[in-house]
């Protein structure tokens, strides 16, 4: 699980212009998602909207965040990214398929 997680940190840090220097435990990964989505959501929410399409949230997730949330939108968003990120790496390699031969150009 551990090589997900860090896949799921690296493409996550690559989409939101985050700087890692050392591998991050899940909390402290999302910590730094939630203090990117901070500084979006008070300076350009419209970007932060592009990211979150781009990394696939489902607009419903993002929409109860907004509306009915207890806790605060920048941390739910940074769970719904992480959460997101890591099902879709998990998809990917449960149905990874071999290159197929005799295909190679």
């Amino acid at each position: 699980m551990d090589q997900i997680n860090n896949q799921v940190s690296k493409k996550i840090a690559d989409d939101l212009d985050i700087s890692l220097g050392e591998e991050l435990s899940d909390s402290e990964m999302i910590k730094h998602i939630a203090h990117r989505v901070e500084q979006l959501l008070k300076g350009d929410p419209d970007l932060l909207m592009s990211y979150l399409y781009r990394l696939d949230v489902e607009e419903k997730n993002i929409k109860a965040a907004m509306e009915t949330s207890i806790t605060p939108a920048h941390i739910t968003f940074a769970n719904l990214i992480w959460d997101r990120q890591k099902q879709r790496i998990l998809t990917k390699k449960k149905y990874k398929q071999d290159p197929i031969e005799g295909w190679e150009f």
